[in-house]
């Protein structure tokens, strides 16, 4: 089993490429999504429509796209001058998935999205993520498919990096993965650590996770709280930025300790004490997962 993404779902690309049909980046991916099986079944730029590009449709909007293809899920690399008004776009023409790949989206234009998205049934993953893969089955994103295995460990993720050397480390073990959410490392995000335990919680094709969380904000001490309260399979958690000083940005835009809190001790403290197994290396990921596993 997997969550978000499956065999099933139809994805399209939503991008912005000025005089081509497609910018470099975006075309790159979907050649690797398409090698990898995912169903990308349109694309999305606005004044090149009636275009085509590796053999698959672009429209103009997102609307007219999901009416010819019935795709229910966007991966958007649309500039991030644009980036808020696309995603906002895929929410009005009703796609269930929207996982934005993007940097550097101004904040505000977040909280706005953010507030819209509150009354829609689309799920936003990101912005500035690497995007979610289910081994076997779906890839949408940028995440180097050769390095995933199928199998039954969950990974979430604010780093990209430190996603795919979790993924390597629970493959050299000999575990295998269920799906890898690479939520995002900005201040505002769509979906969050804790509401992707509430997925991997109902997934049965899950039996443990691992989360790798950074300095910065509050989101690890609520999973922290929702694990100790609601969610029964192990979890291996990593928080990286253990060493950095406080207010100085480490990678992501919200990995920043501000007025002392969101340091690297504090998460970790929240972690252990619902019972979480927290590595002090990310070397150590996978050998701690199986051993959460055999416990």
């Amino acid at each position: 089993m997997s969550i978000l993404i499956d065999e099933n779902t139809r994805v399209l690309i939503q991008t912005y490429s000025g005089s081509k049909t497609m910018g470099g980046e975006a075309a790159f991916h979907m050649q690797q999504m398409l090698e990898y099986g995912t169903q990308v079944v349109g694309v999305v730029n606005a004044g090149k429509g009636g275009e085509t590009a590796e053999g698959v449709p672009v429209f103009n909007t997102v609307s007219e796209a999901a009416g010819e293809t019935s795709a229910n899920a966007a991966a958007n690399f649309v500039p991030a001058p644009f980036a808020a008004d696309t995603i906002v776009e895929a929410a009005d023409a009703g796609l269930d998935l929207v996982i934005c790949i993007t940097e550097h989206i101004p904040v505000l234009d977040m909280v706005n999205v953010k507030h819209y998205l509150d009354g829609s049934e689309t799920r936003l993953i990101g912005p500035n993520c690497p995007g979610v893969i289910s081994p076997g089955k779906c890839k949408i994103g940028i995440m180097p498919a050769a390095i995933h295995k199928e199998g039954n460990i969950g990974i979430i993720s604010r780093s990209g990096t430190l996603t795919y050397e979790a993924v390597s480390q629970l493959s050299a073990v000999g575990l295998g993965q269920s799906s890898c959410v690479g939520i995002g490392g900005d201040p505002v995000i769509g979906t969050t650590f804790t509401d992707c335990m509430k997925l991997f919680k109902e997934d049965s094709g899950t039996d443990a996770v691992v989360m790798i969380g950074e300095i910065g904000g509050s989101a690890e001490e609520e999973a922290a709280e929702y694990i100790q309260e609601s969610f029964p399979k192990p979890v291996v958690s990593f928080i990286a930025g253990q060493t950095a000083p406080p207010g100085r940005r480490m990678g992501h835009a919200g990995a920043i300790i501000s007025g002392g809190h969101g340091t690297a001790d504090e998460k970790m403290a929240a972690l252990e004490t619902a019972g979480i197994h927290v590595c002090k290396s990310p070397a150590e990921i996978g050998q701690s997962m199986a051993s959460a596993l055999s416990a």
